[in-house]
């Protein structure tokens, strides 16, 4: 396996666990009162976009050359930790 694909697993793996995290809050916004739906709402389409984002950057990642991606890696890491951390805050919001 190369360092493209290991990394490319990681990434992957990481935007399936983020997603799970979007699941448990858009099923929490469901059940939520009226008031707090639209918070929740607000928050889940915030990080619908930052997952796409990521998506965008990992659909390039894939279709870089083996040399090409080192260079994509500053871009998708910004990505990642956007996503990461709009995560982490709506977790801690409403979790």
């Amino acid at each position: 396996m190369t360092n493209k694909e290991a990394y490319q697993q990681k990434l992957e793996a990481k935007l399936d666990e983020w997603q799970a995290e979007i699941e448990k809050l858009r099923a929490k916004a469901q059940g939520a009162a009226a008031d707090y739906q639209t918070k929740y709402n607000e928050q889940i389409q915030e990080l619908e976009s930052k997952r796409d984002d990521a998506k965008q950057k990992l659909s390039e990642l894939r279709q870089a050359g083996e040399g090409a991606w080192e260079d994509m890696k500053i871009g998708i890491e910004k990505a990642w930790n956007d996503l990461g951390d709009a995560v982490n805050t709506a977790k801690s919001k409403f979790g």
